[in-house]
């Protein structure tokens, strides 16, 4: 798929996920990367998309909450507990990839989208 298809692709609207909350196609899912995240502005936000073993897909906001910068795409991912945790680039915070939790600071946590892979695409339900 080029850009362009991608773009006009954004613009396909599924049946509501819950009250206010619509699939968006964020790219193909060839484009992801296993173990590595991606950044995409969906829904008027920033999400951090990461493609885990088995093909599962999980979706968190891509602004670090301890920095204030979107950079949790860019994070270490790793495991934790048999967890799959991403580390924040800049202070190093872990967060777990399903939950959002924060494994250094129980007071702060990542918001989560659901996330699927949907004939050969990437998409994330938000707002």
């Amino acid at each position: 798929m080029s850009a362009t298809e991608i773009d006009v692709l954004e613009e396909a609207e599924l049946p509501p996920l819950r009250v206010g909350h619509r699939w968006r196609i964020v790219c193909a899912a060839d484009w992801l990367i296993p173990g590595r995240g991606a950044a995409a502005r969906v829904g008027g936000r920033t999400v951090a998309v990461f493609l885990l073993p088995g093909d599962e897909l999980v979706a968190v906001d891509d602004v670090d909450p301890f920095s204030g910068v979107s950079v949790m795409s860019r994070g270490l991912v790793g495991e934790v507990a048999g967890k799959p945790t991403v580390a924040a680039p800049i202070y190093k915070q872990r967060f777990e990839l399903r939950t959002g939790r924060c494994l250094d600071d129980d007071a702060v946590a990542l918001q989560t989208w659901p996330a699927r892979l949907r004939e050969g695409r990437v998409e994330v339900a938000v707002r």
